[in-house]
């Protein structure tokens, strides 16, 4: 048996956030950073099993940055993130 044949191939489905009216130029740092205080916007007013908001999770995980994101999940747990994200 060669290791071709014990290679096993699974299904692979590459996502990337869909096209939204509100940000139709190239430029996609204000897509990225809505759909991410939407994110939390949402999972804080309904929970993270809320599926729903996973559409936001996915969007802002595929155009931002990693170290963006970092650096706002720092500034939320150190109170200084500048969107106030619950009522």
């Amino acid at each position: 048996m060669s290791d071709d044949e014990d290679r096993v191939t699974k299904p692979f489905k590459f996502v990337t956030a869909g096209y939204d009216a509100r940000f139709p130029h190239q430029n996609q740092t204000k897509h990225c950073w809505q759909n991410y205080v939407d994110y939390h916007k949402c999972i804080l007013a309904k929970g993270e099993d809320f599926q729903p908001c996973r559409q936001f999770f996915h969007a802002y995980r595929s155009l931002c940055p990693g170290t963006w994101t970092a650096r706002w999940d720092e500034q939320r747990e150190s109170g200084i993130f500048p969107v106030v994200l619950s009522d």
